[in-house]
């Protein structure tokens, strides 16, 4: 009877020192997550300091957590850094190429006026050309730049589109007229109102309708209409053109993407790219489908509100 007593003396003992363990192994973990709570909400509001917990780490955990931050933070330091150098760079080739490729759009053109013999006219004709591709090119980039990085941001607002898309069509008279291109322009029988940033999405249908100029044979035919739905606004470009494989319908809009095909064909494989982002930024997309020899049609979807 008397061991059986310590027995349950000793069980007793064993449970009590149990439940003080278990209660400080809670009450330390507590205060772990609380100190790591700690660290998470001065991160969020950007007032955190490593050398806050020099003399207050509870753990190992939190001593590595607050090495991981400090880094982060040096890490977002340098991204701003870089972010800042992008925008001065960007800035300056904007400014330093604008002038040497004006001038020789410039004095190019003079160049035509003068009487040359027919070897120099073509070179003069080349150097016109090349000049123009290389504004081109520096333009887009700059564009792309700014936009990637936040130094222009798209701002809809809700807007009538056909008033855009005849000012886009305006601009194309000359190229659609060059390559005797019928055209068929359908508003719909609604207001045409969506959400979009008017001097952002005209460099969109510009870019589209361009392409479909391009990529369709003489005497073809563009379609352009605007259908309306509950949520989105969609704006069709439908060509008669040469078409996209169906490998290729995942590829055209990346940077730089210019396929074997029309390699020969003037561009950079910019402009799809530029198109995409654009109407991301502004809460719509772009759906392509595309038949090889017969055309393709590109839909613009834009959003009916903001």
């Amino acid at each position: 009877m008397k061991l059986l007593v310590i027995i349950m003396i000793i069980v007793c003992l064993i449970a009590l020192v149990c439940i003080i363990i278990g209660i400080r192994a809670y009450k330390e973990a507590n205060r772990t997550m609380q100190g790591l709570e700690k660290m998470l909400e001065l991160v969020i509001k950007d007032e955190f300091k490593e050398s806050s917990f020099n003399e207050s780490r509870q753990s190992r955990l939190e001593a590595k957590l607050a090495e991981f931050l400090t880094s982060s933070q040096l890490s977002q330091q340098s991204i701003k850094v870089q972010h800042q150098h992008i925008k001065s760079l960007i800035s300056d080739i904007s400014h330093q190429t604008k002038t040497p490729i004006a001038n020789l759009l410039l004095y190019s053109e003079l160049l035509k006026e003068k009487e040359l013999t027919e070897e120099a006219s073509e070179l003069v004709t080349q150097i016109s050309f090349q000049s123009e591709k290389l504004d081109f090119l520096i333009r887009s980039l700059v564009k792309l730049s700014r936009l990637e990085n936040g130094i222009i941001t798209v701002t809809p607002a809700t807007n009538n589109l056909a008033p855009l898309i005849n000012k886009v069509l305006e601009e194309a008279k000359a190229k659609l007229e060059e390559k005797k291109i019928k055209l068929q322009w359908e508003p719909s029988e609604g207001r045409d109102i969506a959400s979009f940033d008017g001097k952002w999405t005209q460099e969109v249908f510009a870019n589209l309708l361009d392409n479909a100029i391009k990529y369709t044979v003489e005497e073809g035919s563009i379609t352009i209409k605007i259908s309306e739905y509950e949520m989105f606004c969609r704006v069709d470009f439908i060509d008669t053109g040469i078409g996209i494989t169906e490998e290729e319908l995942a590829l055209i809009f990346k940077r730089f993407y210019r396929s074997p095909r029309v390699a020969k064909k003037e561009g950079v494989g910019i402009g799809l790219y530029l198109a995409r982002e654009i109407v991301l930024a502004e809460g719509g997309y772009i759906k392509v489908t595309s038949d090889v020899g017969r055309g393709s049609c590109f839909s613009v979807f834009l959003p009916k509100s903001r």
